[in-house]
C-alpha cells in the first residue's frame, strides 16, 4: 500500500447556511472544537424553534414557526447521522488488529 497524501476537498460544510470552519494545523482548533461548534449551532437552531413557537402561540406567523421546526429537524437529523458515522468508525478501529 502506497502512502498517498491527504488533500483538502474544500470547505467542511454548513449547517442551515452557517459555514463551519475547517480545523487547520497549528491553529489549536481540533476535532473536538469543531464538533462542539456544530453542536452549539444545533442548540441555537433549537432555541430559535422555541422562540418561533412561543411567538406563534401569541399570534405570530405560522410559516416562520413551521420553517424553524423543519430547520431544527434537519439539523438534528444531521447531527445524529454524524454521531452514527463516528461511532461506526470508532467500532471499526477497535476491531482492527495491531
Amino acid at each position: 500500500m502506497s502512502d498517498l497524501p491527504i488533500k483538502s476537498i474544500g470547505s467542511i460544510g454548513s449547517i442551515n447556511g452557517v459555514q463551519l470552519e475547517e480545523a487547520k494545523p497549528g491553529t489549536g482548533k481540533g476535532f473536538d472544537s469543531v464538533i462542539n461548534e456544530a453542536m452549539s449551532k444545533v442548540t441555537q437552531v433549537q432555541n430559535d424553534v422555541e422562540k418561533a413557537v412561543n411567538e406563534l402561540a401569541t399570534g405570530g406567523d405560522i410559516s416562520e414557526a413551521v420553517l424553524a421546526i423543519e430547520k431544527a429537524d434537519m439539523s438534528f437529523q444531521l447531527m445524529v447521522e454524524i454521531r452514527n458515522k463516528l461511532l461506526g468508525t470508532y467500532e471499526e478501529i477497535m476491531r482492527m488488529s495491531i
